[in-house]
């Protein structure tokens, strides 16, 4: 149980990091700059709150699908998940911060420039998510196969 809810987590991680990715970010860079600015500000917080949570969430019940069945591939899914965490935090938390701080003396000659950067970093988000949603799905498979 506690790997298909981690597989069930992470793929609706993979699916909103993809929705950001390739519909939300292409429709935001579409917009002038100073609205482009101000609909990241919200999104960006509800966004990040979902995420966050889903990855904490996921990695957890992907360690504790390893602890039950012993498939190490749940680990290794896990792993990734929880990768999120530090790439945002590292990676492209910076670049929030520029974006936040525009957020109150408003659009510069850089929000262009700093959003379009923070849409190429986010894909990362998108392919750690994929990564882990595919670890989990051949753990499943593995303890599918396992008990046949």
């Amino acid at each position: 149980m506690f790997g298909l809810l981690a597989l069930v987590t992470a793929a609706t991680f993979f699916g909103a990091a993809f929705y950001v990715s390739f519909a939300e970010q292409p429709a935001r860079l579409g917009l002038d700059d100073r609205a482009a600015l101000a609909q990241w500000g919200p999104a960006y917080k509800r966004g990040f709150a979902m995420q966050a949570s889903l990855a904490m969430i996921s990695g957890v019940l992907g360690a504790a699908a390893w602890w039950t069945t012993g498939v190490m591939t749940w680990v290794f899914g896990a792993i990734f998940i929880i990768a999120n965490w530090p790439y945002t935090l590292i990676v492209i938390m910076p670049v929030n911060h520029r974006l936040e701080a525009s957020l109150s003396t408003g659009a510069s000659s850089d929000t262009r420039l700093l959003l379009t950067r923070w849409g190429r970093l986010h894909a990362g988000r998108s392919v750690l998510g994929a990564v882990a949603t595919s670890l989990y799905l051949i753990a499943a498979l593995q303890v599918g196969h396992s008990t046949c």
